[in-house]
């Protein structure tokens, strides 16, 4: 007997159905470039490249030299309410005469539309792309609406924590973490390829990178 249209397309959806209930074990191969590596110098002058190129801001610094620059960016801009993630090391604002605002869970995220700024760590960057990796699990980078919703991001990113190529980037992070990744500030284009800032998350990205030298 000849299967009638209507019948073959109800077997095909129970073949499919049991196929995604039991799915075949299937080996995917992993065989990605890793291990890539740079001088500072030459991973250092990559990154800023990237990022520039992206029209993010970008200031270098020692660590001892971390509270005065980011007091200049934020003065810069004229942020006097900015806010924070709760593990952000206190003496990286010492400097800084404004409002500084420790963010929590507890604070809608509409309400952090009327800071004037926010400052956090990064976990990890890729010089390769001129992307910063943020952790939302770690205290220092906090939850994603603090980055997204105020219009000004200051991120300081260690050198020792910027890989060459994203396979490396990505070998350092967690997973399991919300993770958000940055490149450059918020932009997109409209129908007649008109470059639009701040649509998606901060209008302007400043990127304080610490050296030991």
């Amino acid at each position: 007997m000849t299967a009638t249209a209507r019948e073959t397309v109800l077997r095909r959806v129970r073949d499919a159905l049991t196929l995604s209930s039991h799915p075949p074990e299937v080996e995917i191969p992993r065989a990605y470039r890793t291990g890539r590596t740079l001088p500072d110098e030459e991973r250092l002058a990559l990154f800023v490249d990237r990022l520039l190129d992206y029209k993010g801001r970008v200031h270098r610094c020692t660590a001892d030299d971390t509270a005065a620059v980011l007091a200049e960016v934020l003065h810069g801009h004229r942020a006097r309410r900015v806010g924070v993630p709760a593990g952000l090391d206190p003496a990286w604002l010492a400097a800084f005469d404004g409002e500084v605002v420790t963010d929590s869970p507890d604070i809608p995220a509409p309400r952090l539309d009327a800071l004037d700024g926010v400052v956090t760590a990064s976990a990890v960057s890729c010089a390769e792309t001129g992307t910063v990796f943020l952790d939302g699990a770690a205290a220092d980078q906090g939850r994603r609406a603090l980055t997204l919703v105020p219009d000004l991001h200051v991120c300081v990113v260690d050198l020792s924590s910027v890989e060459a190529g994203v396979p490396e980037a990505l070998a350092r992070l967690r997973p399991t973490s919300p993770l958000t990744l940055i490149s450059g500030p918020s932009a997109t284009s409209d129908i007649e390829l008109e470059r639009v800032e701040g649509v998606h998350g901060p209008r302007t990205l400043e990127v304080v990178i610490r050296t030991d030298v």
